[in-house]
């Protein structure tokens, strides 16, 4: 069964994650407009996941910042970039997908793995759960 405080954190996660998608996707078409759209791509993703750490921690998990969750953090992020970038290529170059609309299907599909992966980090390196 789940409980009250898991569906506030997925909703929370949600919010954040829509607010973080729109200011990176707006990132990434104006900078595509200079730049190759993986490089675009890149440079988004890194502003997005400064805000995703403070936002994730701070709002949703509710556990302290720290040195250790900071640099943990990006290690969801390159796991999650790692398997984005795969499918941006996939979803551009084979299945003919345009590149502006592609990212925004794979931030779908990587929610599930991303609420999971930043559950664990946040949780496992904060050193007081304010949960």
């Amino acid at each position: 069964m789940i409980n009250n405080l898991k569906i506030k954190q997925w909703i929370r996660f949600l919010v954040g994650g829509g607010i973080n998608t729109a200011f990176t996707y707006g990132i990434y078409l104006i900078l595509m407009l200079f730049i190759h759209y993986q490089i675009a791509y890149l440079i988004a993703y890194i502003v997005g996941v400064v805000f995703a750490y403070w936002f994730n921690a701070v709002i949703v998990f509710k556990v302290s910042l720290s040195w250790k969750g900071l640099f943990s953090y990006p290690i969801i992020y390159i796991i999650q970039y790692t398997i984005s970038a795969f499918l941006l290529n996939i979803f551009v170059e084979t299945l003919q997908i345009d590149k502006t609309f592609a990212p925004l299907m794979i931030i779908i599909i990587m929610i599930p793995l991303t609420y999971v992966l930043n559950k664990y980090v946040l949780l496992i390196s904060s050193p007081t759960n304010k949960r």
